[in-house]
């Protein structure tokens, strides 16, 4: 199998930021932060900011049986994918002019998948009630990834990695390995999540993941900083259509950036909620990822950090950085987006993934917000409150981590033909 070169020909994104990818951005830039007060979350949650799609979801452009079979994160993904397929292949979005349909797969990861609809059926079973009979579908992990598929009918390779905060970094990474390899020449990468029932947010809360500010937004999400003491549980969605270059070129795509480096290694910490002290796998991750792209650490222009504004992650996501990069690290901008969209669990490495490309074609360094008391043993370039404009990037990192040990980082290029 010879390697092919991995393009990224549309994308598309939702979140509580914006129910388009445009509007997610155009937020970000004016530093709007998508998290808001929730008073009574339910019995014994001491959290009280989330991250809520307030607008109803537009789905009417879905047949009735996709959309009565598919829980809440899976209809978010179908949205984020009907506009990454709509900027690939325009209105009519017939990729088969170009493709044969066994070479097109999806992968679309999910933390926690149904668990909403799961637990609402499970009482309502309990209840006497009359649970949903779609609850089957509605608590598969993997139904994310069978709607797209069934919608557009793509009928190569499938797959749905559960990988919590990794899930969609490593569903692009998997995905574009699949087009390098020869695999495929289409796919669909990225994830989705809605975790707002009650009981779903109790069983993280209570592991005092969350964020503990009850009232002060600026200090509910704020990577890196002296003020941070947890994430913000989010929901939304994002995906990538990635194409074959050569493929792609023929068809005159449009062409937004292209994915050259991939890597995945694990903790295998015991403690499964904590970044492993020894470092080994995270700073592996990022180091391979680099040798694959064929790149070392003076070619990294801009790195999209984990950055989840817990007390953990992002102490040990300094370390890592230092020691993958030496006196380098001191120079790289770095920074967190979750500071806008709160934590989007199974999306969060997909929609970064955009805010990567968007900072490689618009020449743009999104700032980490709320960054008003750096914590001293955070002491890179983590770009506090200001965005960078103007910027020369030519290759910058996604990183994400997991719960479980799962970490994964993606290398993403400026395209050049």
């Amino acid at each position: 199998m010879r390697s092919h070169r991995v393009v990224v020909t549309g994308y598309g994104g939702i979140c509580s930021l914006g129910t388009n990818f445009d509007d997610i951005w155009r937020a970000v830039l004016a530093k709007k932060m998508g998290y808001t007060i929730w008073e009574n979350p339910g019995k014994e949650i001491k959290t009280t900011i989330f991250g809520h799609i307030r607008d109803a979801l537009s789905v009417t452009q879905f047949s009735k049986r996709i959309i009565k079979n598919t829980p809440r994160f899976a209809r978010l993904g179908l949205i984020a994918t009907d506009e990454a397929m709509t900027m690939a292949f325009g209105e009519s979005q017939n990729f088969t002019d170009y493709y044969n349909e066994y070479d097109c797969g999806v992968i679309f990861g999910t933390g926690w998948g149904g668990f909403d609809d799961a637990a609402a059926n499970y009482y309502a079973y309990q209840d006497v009630k009359a649970p949903s009979i779609q609850n089957c579908f509605h608590s598969m992990p993997s139904i994310g990834t069978a709607a797209i598929t069934v919608n557009w009918q793509f009928k190569g390779y499938q797959n749905t990695p559960v990988a919590a905060c990794a899930s969609s970094n490593i569903a692009i990474g998997d995905a574009y390995l699949k087009i390098k390899n020869g695999q495929a020449k289409m796919m669909i990468a990225g994830g989705g999540e809605s975790t707002m029932g009650s009981f779903a947010i109790w069983s993280i809360d209570v592991l005092s993941a969350l964020t503990k500010e009850k009232v002060d937004l600026t200090k509910a999400c704020c990577p890196f900083s002296l003020d941070r003491s947890g994430f913000i549980l989010s929901e939304g969605a994002a995906v990538v259509c990635l194409e074959d270059l050569e493929t792609a070129q023929k068809r005159g795509a449009p062409i937004f950036g292209e994915i050259i480096g991939y890597a995945n290694y694990s903790d295998a910490y015991v403690n499964l909620t904590a970044p492993a002290p020894d470092l080994h796998s995270r700073t592996l991750t990022t180091q391979k990822a680099i040798e694959y792209a064929n790149l070392n650490v003076q070619d990294i222009d801009y790195i999209n950090a984990h950055g989840t504004s817990t007390p953990m992650n992002d102490l040990n996501e300094t370390q890592v950085i230092k020691q993958v990069f030496g006196q380098r690290a001191y120079q790289i901008p770095i920074s967190s987006t979750k500071s806008y969209t709160g934590h989007l669990i199974g999306a969060a490495g997909a929609m970064e993934t955009l805010f990567c490309l968007k900072s490689l074609t618009d020449g743009v360094i999104p700032a980490t917000i709320n960054l008003n008391r750096p914590d001293p043993d955070c002491d890179l370039n983590y770009v506090p409150n200001e965005h960078l404009f103007k910027q020369n990037l030519n290759h910058v990192l996604n990183v994400n981590y997991g719960f479980g040990g799962a970490n994964s980082c993606l290398v993403i290029e400026r395209y050049q033909p």
